[in-house]
């Protein structure tokens, strides 16, 4: 897959914490429940699992790594979970057999009244070029996958962290993030103003969101076809919106880097809020594929997302 029609893959989030295999993650063997179409680039995946009773999401942003099964395969299998060789294991594989790793947001967490433990996941679906895409447009009721995900609440995966204070919220996300950002919604306590803006592929992909009362939402579509200058609409966006009076505000962005820098620096450089502020996430790289991301991440080359790195 190119990166203009991108998986929810983030450069490098989520990588180093899986890889390092902490106790805060752990392997979670998660089946296909249901399926539901959202828009028309977005499908979510109901996934259960007896193993789920361990998951221990932390909410708002909170990342998995979903390991999904080559062409052909319906099932992912993998020869070890063991935390200390699996991660070797997993690379030395051979490529036709080697389960696609992508990283994915909890989009929600539950328990049913029987008792069954559920999460969902949106997928952002774009045609058969990308593995996860094609993965999730042919998913079925049924069919049973391997994932790393959080066995403690308190972990370093989920990366919105407001401070004590903050009296605005900023949010920007391409469709890729906008799973995540969702759940940030879900979880915005009332009475502080909210300011987003989401850009999404086409019209018909604006979807129902649960928000703080008096929440401000703007939808930037972007034109079909559209590559660098998508940046110039985004900005434009920001630039011509009225945001909320605010001394501390809290600012999160993510999606293709390039954008999320050009982002991160209006906010900064323009709207004079503190970098510590601005959390930051770079999805995905127009011009880069997402395999090229991955090993530029275990190389160790991911791009710097502490908040207070300079522009």
């Amino acid at each position: 897959m190119t990166a203009t029609a991108p998986d929810a893959a983030p450069e490098g989030a989520g990588i180093a914490e899986i890889a390092d295999a902490t106790p805060h993650f752990r392997f979670f063997a998660l089946e296909v429940l249901r399926t539901r179409r959202l828009g028309r680039s977005f499908l979510r995946i109901t996934f259960g699992g007896e193993s789920l009773s361990g998951f221990r999401s932390g909410g708002h942003d909170q990342s998995l790594s979903l390991f999904l099964p080559p062409a052909g395969r319906e099932h992912t299998a993998l020869p070890s979970t063991d935390e200390d060789t699996w991660f070797a294991d997993w690379r030395g594989m051979p490529d036709e057999e080697r389960p696609v790793m992508r990283s994915y947001t909890v989009r929600e967490q539950r328990r049913t009244a029987d008792g069954v433990d559920e999460v969902d996941i949106d997928f952002v679906l774009h045609g058969g070029s990308s593995p996860a895409s094609s993965w999730a447009g042919r998913a079925v009721t049924g069919r049973r996958i391997l994932a790393i995900g959080p066995a403690v609440a308190e972990n370093k995966s989920v990366r919105f962290q407001p401070p004590a204070g903050t009296d605005a919220f900023l949010l920007y996300a391409d469709e890729t993030a906008l799973p995540a950002a969702a759940a940030i919604l879900d979880r915005l306590p009332a009475g502080i103003p909210v300011r987003a803006w989401f850009e999404i592929p086409h019209e018909d992909d604006r979807l129902y969101l649960r928000a703080p009362a008096g929440a401000d939402i703007t939808w930037v579509v972007r034109d079909p076809g559209a590559g660098r200058e998508r940046t110039d609409r985004v900005l434009d966006a920001l630039r011509t919106a009225e945001r909320p009076a605010a001394g501390a505000p809290y600012a999160w962005i993510a999606g293709e880097s390039a954008t999320i820098r050009a982002v991160r620096r209006h906010f900064v450089q323009d709207c004079g809020i503190d970098r510590r502020a601005v959390r930051f996430t770079g999805y995905w790289r127009l011009g880069a594929t997402e395999e090229q991301l991955l090993a530029e991440a275990y190389a160790g080359r991911a791009p710097d997302e502490d908040p207070a790195a300079e522009l």
